[in-house]
Formats: C-alpha cells, sequence, structure tokens
C-alpha cells in the first residue's frame, strides 16, 4: 500500500525539477545563442581600417607620372661628320658662355674648305681671262667696225660723184646703180657688225653673271665651312651645367646627331604623361598637384602635346617656385592634375576600399556591428574621397578592402 511522502521528500523533489528546468532553460539558449552566432557573419576589428567622416575640401584629381626636366635647355649638335677628338667638359660641369665643351676633327672638312677656296680662285682667274679675251674680240670688231664706217663714207663720196656725172653726160645710169648697190652692201655689212658687237657684249654680262653666281655660291659655302670649323670646336652658348655629353674619345659622329645638352638648373617644369583616355580631361591652365618626397607643390598646365604616343598623352607643368630644392634633373614625381574642387563637402580618407568598392554604398561602424548603408561616393584623390550622402559627420567608415563582404547587410564585430 501507498505511504505519503513526507514533507522533505516533496521539497526535495520540487527542487530537483526545478533544478532540471533550469538546465534545460541554459541549454536551450546555450544552442539558440549559438545558432545565431552561425548564422550571423562576423568580423574581427583588426581586420579592417576606418575613418571618420568629416567636412572639408575635396579635389577630383586624375594621376599621373612624371619627371623633372630643366625649363631651359640647350641641345648641341655635331655640325659636321667627324670623329671626337677631346672632351673638355664632363657632365655635371657647369660653363659659362664660350666655354669649350668638345673638340671634334676637323681634318675632312677642312680639307673640303681647302677645295672649295681653290675652285674659288680658279673661277676668280677664270673670269679675268674671259674679260681679258673679250676685250680682245670687241678690239678687233671695233677696228673693223671703224673701217666699215670709213668703207660707207666712201661709197656714199663714190655715188654723189656718179649722179654728178650722170646729170652733167659724163656718166651712166648703170654706173649709179653699181654705186648704190656698193653703198647699200657697205651699210649691211655696217649694221651687222654692230649687231654683233651687241650681242658679244650681252654674251660677256651673262657669262659674268654666271660665274658671279659661282663665286657668291662658292663664298657662301666656303663661309659656311669655315662656320662648321669654328664650331667644331663645341662650345657653350650660355650659361649652366653639362647635362649630358658623348663622352666616347674616338667615336665618330654624323652632322645633326646630338653630343651635348646644357641645362639652366635655376628652373624646372615636369613632363608628365598620361593615358590617352583622360584627354577630354585635361585643359591647358589646369593646376596640378606635384608629391616630392613627401612635399606637396603647386604647378600648373602649361602645355599639351598634341599626338598620342603608345596609347599616352605628354603635358608640361610649370612651378611658381621653379628653384624649389627638392627638385632636380630626371627626378621622377607623382603628378595630381586637379579637375574639378568641392568645398566643404563630407569626406572621409582614401583607402583600398574605394578601388574595390562595386556600386553606391559603404560599411559603417554602429555600437558592435558593421552595417552596409547606401552612399553617393563622389570625387576623389589619393587623400581623400567625397560621400555625397548616406553618411553623417563623425561615423566612422570602413576604409579597407571589404570585396569578400560587399554582399553582407550587417556583420558583428569581433574585439
Amino acid at each position: 500500500m501507498d505511504r505519503e511522502l513526507s514533507s522533505n521528500t516533496i521539497k526535495a523533489n520540487k527542487r530537483k525539477r526545478l533544478s532540471q528546468i533550469s538546465a534545460a532553460i541554459a541549454v536551450i539558449a546555450v544552442a539558440i545563442f549559438g545558432f545565431r552566432s552561425l548564422i550571423t557573419p562576423s568580423i574581427s576589428r583588426d581586420e579592417i581600417r576606418t575613418a571618420v567622416v568629416e567636412k572639408g575640401q575635396v579635389l577630383a584629381t586624375l594621376t599621373a607620372t612624371g619627371v623633372v626636366v630643366p625649363e631651359k635647355e640647350q641641345v648641341i649638335t655635331s655640325p659636321i661628320q667627324a670623329r671626337i677628338e677631346q672632351v673638355v667638359r664632363s657632365s655635371g660641369e657647369q660653363v659659362q658662355p664660350g666655354d669649350q665643351i668638345l673638340l671634334l676633327d676637323r681634318s675632312f672638312t677642312q680639307l673640303a674648305y681647302d677645295k672649295l677656296k681653290d675652285e674659288q680662285q680658279l673661277n676668280q682667274h677664270k673670269s679675268v681671262q674671259m674679260r681679258l679675251q673679250l676685250q680682245k674680240t670687241l678690239n678687233s670688231l671695233e677696228s673693223q667696225l671703224e673701217i666699215k664706217h670709213m668703207n660707207v663714207r666712201s661709197l656714199q663720196a663714190r655715188l654723189d660723184d656718179e649722179k654728178y656725172l650722170l646729170k652733167i653726160g659724163g656718166g651712166t645710169q648703170e654706173q649709179v646703180k653699181q654705186a648704190e648697190l656698193n653703198l647699200k652692201i657697205a651699210q649691211q655689212e655696217f649694221s651687222q657688225l654692230e649687231r654683233d658687237i651687241a650681242s658679244e657684249l650681252a654674251l660677256l654680262k651673262a657669262d659674268e653673271q654666271e660665274l658671279s653666281y659661282t663665286l657668291a655660291m662658292q663664298g657662301r659655302s666656303i663661309e659656311e665651312l669655315k662656320r662648321k670649323m669654328e664650331q667644331a670646336e663645341v662650345r657653350a652658348g650660355s650659361k649652366g651645367v653639362v647635362t649630358w655629353v658623348k663622352n666616347e674619345i674616338g667615336n665618330s659622329v654624323n652632322a645633326g646627331d646630338v653630343i651635348a645638352r646644357l641645362a639652366d638648373l635655376s628652373s624646372f617644369k615636369v613632363k608628365a604623361s598620361i593615358a590617352d583616355t583622360y584627354a577630354e580631361q585635361l585643359q591647358v591652365g589646369n593646376q596640378a598637384s606635384l608629391r616630392v618626397n613627401n612635399t606637396n607643390l603647386n604647378g600648373t598646365i602649361a602645355a599639351i602635346e598634341p599626338t598620342v604616343t603608345n596609347g599616352t598623352i605628354t603635358f608640361y607643368v610649370v612651378l611658381p617656385h621653379e628653384a624649389h630644392k627638392l627638385l632636380r634633373p630626371n627626378l621622377r614625381v607623382d603628378v595630381q592634375v586637379i579637375t574639378a574642387t568641392k568645398p566643404n563637402t563630407l569626406r572621409v580618407k582614401n583607402g583600398p576600399y574605394f578601388r574595390s568598392a562595386s556600386g553606391n554604398q559603404v560599411f559603417i561602424l554602429r555600437e558592435d556591428e558593421v552595417v552596409r548603408v547606401p552612399a553617393t561616393i563622389g570625387v576623389s584623390n589619393t587623400d581623400f574621397v567625397e560621400l555625397e550622402n548616406g553618411v553623417n559627420v563623425g561615423d566612422e567608415v570602413v576604409i579597407s578592402s571589404m570585396k569578400e563582404h560587399e554582399h553582407l547587410k550587417r556583420m558583428t564585430l569581433k574585439k
């Protein structure tokens, strides 16, 4: 038969049931929390970099590569085909106007110069001979012309006599006609001789003009060779520094080959290049920022080359402080061409996220979560990115790459 349980036993059983129920509740809570952690993604705070949204200026820029070059550079070319005989100034040496840099062998040009001089003297002698010969011919023709003139006068007198004799009956008509014929022949010969003399004079003038042209051309060629021989003593045309010189003694150079470069290192400009896809955004007068050893220098685009070479466009940036102590020839610099300015706008520091993000969205930190929010990404440069909406001043935005998580709306932030 059943016996009634004692009050102590009843209390013990009640405590046991309560313990079992509490344990079951705890197990259920742990299971729920563990399942929630399994279905909610998380990310460690150490895996991300963040920046705080602030208000300020953002400059829209295009990134280009540049090299510092002297603003004024003199390129010296070889005036003649010659051999390098001596290098007087080396790269890096300062020169003054008239200082010799190179000496070229002038022997070949000297031979050509001497040959031209001889030919000129020969033509000058030929000119004298031609004048003497023509003078001799003219003297002979003039003597013949005088004789013909006297003959004409004699025949004219003979004709007058025959006409007088015919008038007084002492002559005949045939004698008068013969005298007239002889006079006409003599007059014709006289006129022909005058024309011959005129032709000889015209021929002399033409020959003299031709010879004078030849002598003038030879004179210019001689002067040019003389000047080239003087230029073979390659000298600086202005004050500067020798930035490059062809120093292979004994090597031959052709006329027009570059043999030295001379630069004025008191002023510089930057020769920059950028992909031709940005051609429409480049304009003369655009402001540009140059970064040299963590120092920013401001400049202006002064010229843009019209041709595209290997898919790139070349342009030149001039600097207001040309003689900046950080600038050196051939120094490579980063160039940021400013295409637009956004003053007093929401901005955040630039980072890898904005180079790989797809669509207008950002991730911000909210307490213990990383939340994706829509935001319009505006203009940018290497330092800042504009956020036109979707965030507020003070929001902490993820700027490290989120490419693997960009499809998620929120993540738990693990400390």
